[in-house]
């Protein structure tokens, strides 16, 4: 572990509430899984109208995520974090008294991944990354990561709490109310703004110029394309794998743990990417990461439903889960430096969430319409081992995309160098 003696106090405060952030944040976001069932039987709605609505949101989140981090690299992201609590609160309180599809898109949609861009990753980490030696950026970004993992594991079990004890209505507007708390530590991060960060005038670029260097970068090409498989991932498993669950007859605490255990170890996985994206090119680790994701997944679908089944895909996608950051961020900030990472990296984060809007979205399409893929269902059951256990069956197709994904990940991310653009004369900090 890194000697974090020689980093300032002010630092050490700016890492705990970035931390914290970035934890409710994205626990918040994890816990919208929960909810699928018990609204759509509420509102007797099948399962792809809030699927859609969910998708909507990761969709809204990478949309929203390009802009807030051009206003934060040029106003500074605390203006952008306090406006998206606000957005964040809102779209929540809102989706617990929508009543129709409109509606729901709109506040679980749009409005609450709104509230997600300006409040997590994205703005977070490149703020987290200025504060630090160059030599500790990738472990900073490892932390970061990981802090978001601990807010699935508290507030996911925590959501579930609320929804066994009030209700899911009720639930929602507390989960409203809570969000709030995060305006306070939005604070700290003002001085590792990009709107007060000291540029070399020699290298400072337009918005437009640093989107066309990037874009014009064959490298930087291949990490969007990589990146909206780790989207797809994470949002299936996210918003299905409570139902899926539920749908192989697990309770649904079974449930709310799996994806809590994912948080946990995902800490671990987190931080040891930081620390070994330091050590290891980091396409390298990315083309294993998403191999072993699809790996993963694979077993977990043939083997038998059990809980031990269910912990095995727990640990094993929570070590992979947000591995993909650190060395994601990390081959933005050496292809192009910090100026405008906040930005770049919302332009990667956007295919991530266009990969996320499509996990979502197929997974809830796949399952209402699995009559007219029965073929292809029948063929994951009885050629590649796939589970055929009643209504769970009907995932069945998108699961295999999942892992076919995964291997075209992985062959993605060979080719890409770990080598800062022609404009620098020397190593990009």
């Amino acid at each position: 572990m890194p000697n974090t003696s020689r980093l300032t106090p002010s630092v050490k405060i700016l890492i705990v509430t970035s931390c914290l952030l970035v934890m409710m944040s994205f626990g918040f976001r994890s816990s919208f899984g929960l909810f699928v069932k018990p609204i759509s039987e509420f509102h007797t709605w099948g399962r792809d109208v809030i699927a859609t609505a969910l998708a909507i949101q990761n969709l809204s989140w990478g949309i929203v995520s390009v802009f807030a981090g051009g206003l934060a690299d040029r106003f500074g992201n605390v203006k952008v974090i306090l406006s998206a609590v606000f957005l964040y609160a809102m779209g929540i309180l809102w989706m617990a008294f929508a009543s129709d599809a409109w509606s729901l898109n709109a506040s679980a949609g749009v409005l609450v991944g709104a509230g997600v861009a300006g409040t997590s990753f994205g703005i977070v980490i490149p703020a987290l990354m200025r504060a630090v030696p160059e030599a500790r950026r990738q472990w900073v970004a490892g932390v970061g990561t990981a802090a978001g993992s601990m807010g699935q594991f508290i507030i996911v079990p925590f959501s579930q709490t609320l929804i066994d004890a009030f209700g899911w209505f009720s639930s929602l507007q507390i989960l409203s109310a809570v969000t709030l708390l995060m305006l306070f530590l939005a604070m700290p991060l003002a001085p590792y703004s990009g709107a007060s960060e000291v540029l070399d005038k020699d290298n400072d670029q337009s918005i437009f110029e640093a989107l066309k260097e990037a874009f014009a970068h064959k490298h930087y090409v291949l990490l969007l394309f990589g990146f909206f498989v780790c989207g797809f991932h994470l949002a299936f498993i996210t918003v299905h794998l409570p139902a899926y669950l539920s749908d192989l007859g697990f309770s649904s605490n079974v449930a709310a743990w799996s994806l809590a255990v994912i948080g946990v170890a995902n800490m671990v996985g987190s931080y040891m990417s930081g620390v070994w994206s330091s050590r290891i090119p980091k396409q390298t680790m990315l083309a294993w990461i998403y191999l072993l994701r699809a790996l993963v997944i694979a077993i977990f679908i043939v083997l038998p439903p059990t809980l031990y089944s269910v912990v095995f895909f727990s640990v094993g996608m929570g070590l992979l889960w947000l591995a993909t950051i650190p060395p994601t961020s990390g081959l933005v900030a050496v292809m192009f430096g910090t100026r405008y990472m906040a930005l770049l990296y919302g332009v990667v984060f956007l295919s991530h969430q266009l990969g996320s809007f499509s996990g979502v979205l197929l997974g809830g399409y796949l399952y209402e319409q699995s009559d007219a893929f029965a073929v292809i269902s029948s063929f994951c059951g009885q050629y590649l081992g796939f589970a055929s256990y009643g209504d769970a069956s009907r995932y069945n197709l998108v699961w295999l995309i999942n892992i076919l994904l995964g291997v075209l990940a992985a062959v993605i991310h060979l080719p890409i160098k770990e080598k800062a653009v022609g404009r620098f004369s020397t190593a990009l900090g």
